[in-house]
């Protein structure tokens, strides 16, 4: 089990009190960086149900945001529409004197 698959206690940020461990199984991680970020993408299970949960680390500061495997289908739309607004809207000259 790598340092990845293990729950270390966390205090609840309402509460202030540790929050319990939850055996979380990891099915599939992928790691890619784009400029100084580094995005991780782990898919994992737990006794709640399976989630995607995105990793930014940049120089060390992490934050997370945790997609519910129902969600991920109307999620990769959303993805997708951006992607193509951002390839059809070209990007905006700053001016550089």
């Amino acid at each position: 089990m790598s340092l990845n698959d293990k729950q270390l206690p966390r205090a609840n940020r309402h509460t202030g009190h540790a929050t319990p461990h939850v055996p979380e199984e990891t099915i599939k991680t992928q790691k890619i960086q784009i400029e100084r970020k580094v995005f991780v993408f782990a898919l994992k299970e737990n006794p709640r149900g399976r989630f995607l949960r995105i990793t930014e680390d940049v120089g060390g500061r992490r934050d997370t945001i945790i997609i519910p495997a129902p969600g991920l289908e109307e999620f990769k739309k959303v993805i997708e529409e951006m992607c193509k607004t951002s390839a059809e809207t070209p990007p905006k000259q700053s001016d550089q004197t």
